[in-house]
């Protein structure tokens, strides 16, 4: 094979591999890489500083139990558990949270860039459901009860609401240690500095003094 074509070739094949790829958490390759912030007695692991694992305990958290703070615009907490709050987490791609519900309160329509979730109800009714990506944009949704499960694929935009007349909690499993989490309404209309509302108006659509009100809102 002439030597411009095998490199076309080659090119084509790590185009195509790239594709296919789908990005993750890396697999730990010890059995403990506890984050830390400063290298001080620390070991160099897996691309990460990493405490040593003789000093370390770092794998415990409590607080679940308690209800969030309610008591803001949408009615609703979400109380995280992520490499933040349990060092031990860095490398194990996985965290957690506890989400708390006024009586119709919601988690607003966000997406979590890195991780997909599992979700399960723990006390009254939640409308939950996602949204396809372009172009079919389906909403896929569910009423839940106590004890059921849902879940929300990698990067799609989701929501819970719940839709009972009492207070509602869920427990969710997230598949990364460090899931992130984009809130729509904020990321646009909250952004710093504002998006321009010109292209506010064009996109969704709306009077550009509507547009100015909802980023007054944020």
């Amino acid at each position: 094979m002439k030597k411009g074509v095998s490199f076309l070739v080659n090119v084509a094949l790590m185009a195509l591999a790239s594709s296919l790829a789908s990005a993750s958490d890396p697999s730990p390759l010890q059995d403990t890489c506890v984050a830390i912030d400063e290298p001080k007695d620390a070991v160099f692991v897996n691309g990460k500083f990493c405490k040593d694992p003789k000093l370390t305990e770092d794998f415990f958290f409590s607080g679940l139990d308690k209800p969030g703070n309610t008591s803001n615009t949408v009615a609703s907490n979400v109380t995280t558990v992520n490499v933040e709050q349990i060092k031990g987490l860095n490398t194990l791609g996985i965290s957690m949270v506890r989400i708390d519900y006024e009586p119709y309160g919601q988690n607003p329509p966000h997406t979590h860039p890195r991780a997909t979730e599992i979700l399960t109800v723990l006390e009254e009714t939640l409308y939950v459901g996602f949204v396809t990506s372009n172009p079919e944009n389906r909403l896929i949704s569910k009423v839940l009860n106590n004890g059921d499960v849902f879940a929300f694929p990698v990067g799609l935009i989701h929501f819970q609401f719940n839709v009972g007349k009492t207070n509602a909690v869920a427990i969710a499993g997230l598949s990364s240690q460090n899931p992130g989490v984009i809130t729509v309404v904020n990321a646009v209309f909250g952004s710093d500095p504002p998006i321009n509302a010109d292209v506010l108006t064009r996109a969704f659509q709306l009077d550009k003094n509507v547009v100015n009100y909802l980023q007054s809102r944020f």
